[in-house]
């Protein structure tokens, strides 16, 4: 009679959760408790602070503690070469004594030997047994070596570059040029032209800039040569957007790719972090940059940069970001207001590059006052290849449902220029509504859904549902731990930040609920899970909302965490309120 008691109460499901079997739901009180542990995850929180947003605070906390030069083995060293700096060199050169310091392997493989046939970390590898003899010298495997396709990365800037941009030695004609007659264009229509006349001189001027020769070779051969229709468009994701998180995308069939968001600013003064943003695997057939800045000259200048330095298919500017940072900057979703300071961004970007620009953009700033239907049309004559709809405010950032109806609405004034649509899609039942049932938009960006089940796109390709088990979830968190290592790197340094974005990312993953254990397919994204058990162990195990059990997961995968580890997450996903 008890356990029939607590069926009934877990079947009786809340406003906003999702319809889980009854007998998998456990009692109301441990979710309660869950979502006490997940929603407190640092001290600060604790103290009566705002529980929505990002954890701001968290940074310090997952920092892991670094390491003094004396504990480092030279990089050289390392891998059984002579140290090139010498005596200068503040690094470890004693092997010895690194190796009796140094951690134990997590291992028997190598994931970089195993792929390339030589690993660049040598001793410092957290794996390195696989490939150092007694002697700790290192082994090669020449023939796999030599059957690795080289610049399987692309878009990687030399430390030469990186200094030029630094020391202001990069030059951006092209932006300068477009910009000094752009001004001229100002001037002598005046202040108050007539926006007729301002789009007619601006577009001259744009003209002027690309009709050289070399520039004309260029532009014939990479603008305008994708066709986006009816494509699937994995969104930028800030921080959980990652190369590595990319390619297992890929391997789920999504079309297009583009880099996490990136600073104009930043990039122009050579950032390194910034620039290893611009990153693009081969397999990344189609694959964009996006941009974000409030300036045209600053954003042209990276958008020049990011052209001629860069193997990209398009460069995207960032209208719709909603954090606080980007938009009292006058950045991300703060454009919107301005669309004179949007025009000519947009123009000075098409002037600079060769590529295709694509924008993407919300509905407004002001959840009651859309202005997106009055920008697109614009877009469309400026010569834009791309327009991508975020079907919600800067105020709602993520929370309410995508408002899709305004998104056909705009679809409709597009002309010729392709508008995707973005918002709430989770299932292949979702993306096909809007795109044939509805006939809402060209293509749609998916974001979140991507996050939650990567396998998303292949859902949509097949036209089904996978209902896939735990265990072919943690191998595709296997592949990503693999891709991690081979993008960061198998040394400590590579590891820590393999765990790192592993744990962000499953701050997005435990929310997937799987397909066998719903009363009604398909899952909706802004539905909540009540406390529920899975099919098994690990499958409960995966869906769970606290941090802690997300390092047992890692540890799983990366072998145990150091006893200083500590792990805040970013995102608390309050779209759920």
């Amino acid at each position: 009679m008890a356990a029939e008691t607590q069926a009934t109460e877990g079947q009786t499901t809340s406003k906003g959760e999702a319809p889980i079997k009854p007998e998998y739901i456990i009692q109301r009180e441990v979710n309660k408790a869950a979502a006490t542990e997940a929603a407190l995850p640092a001290e600060e929180e604790s103290k009566g602070e705002k529980k929505s947003g990002q954890n701001k605070k968290r940074a310090a906390k997952n920092k892991p503690k670094p390491r003094q030069n004396a504990e480092r083995l030279c990089r050289s060293v390392a891998i059984g070469e002579e140290c090139t700096i010498g005596a200068a060199c503040k690094s470890s050169h004693d092997v010895a004594a690194f190796m009796e310091k140094k951690e134990p392997d997590l291992g028997l493989q190598c994931p970089i030997f195993d792929e390339f046939g030589k690993c660049v970390f040598g001793l410092r590898c957290r794996y390195a047994m696989a490939h150092t003899t007694a002697e700790f010298t290192q082994v090669v495997d020449n023939e796999k070596l030599q059957k690795t396709q080289p610049n399987q990365v692309l878009n990687q800037m030399s430390r030469d570059m990186q200094i030029r941009l630094r020391k202001h030695q990069e030059k951006f004609p092209r932006t300068q040029e477009f910009d000094v007659q752009w001004q001229a264009s100002m001037k002598d229509n005046g202040a108050q032209a007539g926006s007729a006349n301002t789009e007619e001189s601006a577009r001259d001027a744009q003209d002027d800039t690309v009709k050289t020769e070399q520039a004309s070779k260029r532009q014939r051969k990479a603008r305008g040569r994708i066709d986006y229709r009816g494509k699937t468009y994995l969104a930028p994701l800030t921080t959980v957007g990652n190369l590595p998180f990319r390619r297992v995308c890929k391997e789920f069939g999504v079309n297009i790719t583009c880099s996490e968001m990136a600073i104009a600013g930043n990039i122009i003064q050579g950032q390194g972090s910034e620039l290893a943003l611009l990153k693009r695997h081969a397999s990344e057939d189609i694959f964009g940059v996006q941009l974000a800045g409030n300036r045209a000259d600053i954003v042209g200048k990276a958008a020049e940069f990011v052209s001629n330095n860069c193997d990209v298919d398009f460069i995207d500017l960032n209208m719709g970001c909603p954090i606080d940072m980007a938009f009292n900057n006058g950045g991300g979703s703060a454009l919107l207001a301005h669309p004179r300071k949007i025009e000519r961004i947009v123009r000075t970007m098409l002037a600079a590059t060769d590529c295709d620009i694509t924008v993407k953009f919300r509905t407004g700033i002001s959840r009651d006052v859309n202005v997106a239907h009055k920008l697109v049309p614009q877009f469309a004559s400026w010569g834009t290849a791309l327009g991508t709809l975020h079907g919600r405010s800067r105020q709602q950032r993520y929370t309410k449902v995508a408002d899709w109806d305004y998104i056909g609405e705009c679809q409709n004034v597009a002309e010729t220029m392709p508008l995707f649509g973005g918002g709430d899609v989770m299932s292949w039942e979702d993306y096909w509504g809007h795109m044939e049932t509805q006939k809402q938009c060209d293509g749609i960006m998916i974001g979140r859904g991507a996050l939650i089940k990567p396998w998303l796109f292949r859902e949509i390709e097949e036209r089904r549902v996978w209902d896939i088990s735990a265990s072919e979830r943690l191998d595709m968190l296997r592949q990503f731990t693999r891709f991690g290592m081979e993008h960061w790197g198998t040394d400590t340094q590579g590891i820590a930040n393999v765990r790192r974005y592993l744990l962000e990312w499953q701050s997005f993953l435990h929310r997937y609920i799987p397909a066998g254990i719903l009363e009604v397919l398909p899952q909706k994204i802004n539905e909540r899970p009540p406390a529920f058990v899975g099919r098994n162990d690990l499958e409960t195990l995966l869906s769970s909302p606290l941090a802690s059990d997300w390092v047992k997961i890692s540890e799983m995968l990366l072998g145990p965490v150091p006893d200083d580890f500590t792990f805040v997450p970013k995102h608390k996903s309050n779209s759920y309120e």
